[in-house]
């Protein structure tokens, strides 16, 4: 409405961002009684909506629609799997994180279709793994992941991007 856009002109076309983030978060035991504390360990696999935006269809201006204003607050960083694991036991982790890669796959050869206001709208996943901890991806890809192609966990600029930027 900001921008003038009719509903009607806004059926197809809408693009959401994602941002993956799959963290180790050490140590979460507790204490029990009198004996010795067994130590846990855990792991997090959770997602941002990072941004929604939608092509005009009357000219194909490309309108964002939505922005997340706090990309790494606990808030907007959405759980999707709590896993008691430690995150370097690589078959475990393939193991309970495969069917959910394989629904994130899945959805990016794909579109969702919603009817929204009577209006059947239609929505393409685009996914970036910029909240993956560095040490995880070494341990899951092997020692040619090492070093983020990403620059920072904020947004989705890879290094070659800031650089022209700059």
């Amino acid at each position: 409405r900001e921008r003038g856009m009719e509903d009607s002109a806004c059926t197809s076309g809408f693009s959401v961002l994602i941002k993956e983030s799959c963290d180790g978060m050490g140590d979460v035991s507790e204490k029990h009684g009198g004996g010795p504390v067994i130590p846990e360990k855990a792991v997090r696999f959770s997602f941002t909506v990072m941004s929604v935006t939608v092509v005009a269809e009357d000219d194909g201006e490309v309108v964002t629609i939505f922005t997340e204003p706090k990309p790494n607050s606990e808030l907007s960083c959405k759980p999707l799997c709590l896993m008691f694991v430690d995150e370097s036991d690589h078959e475990t982790l393939t193991g309970v994180l495969g069917p959910i890669v394989a629904e994130r796959n899945a959805m990016k050869e794909s579109r969702l279709i919603l009817s929204m206001g009577g209006l059947p709208r239609s929505f393409r996943f685009h996914f970036r793994g910029t909240g993956y901890d560095e040490k995880m991806v070494r341990e899951m890809e092997g020692l040619e992941a090492s070093g983020s192609t990403y620059i920072c966990t904020l947004c989705d600029s890879s290094r070659a991007e800031a650089s022209q930027n700059m």
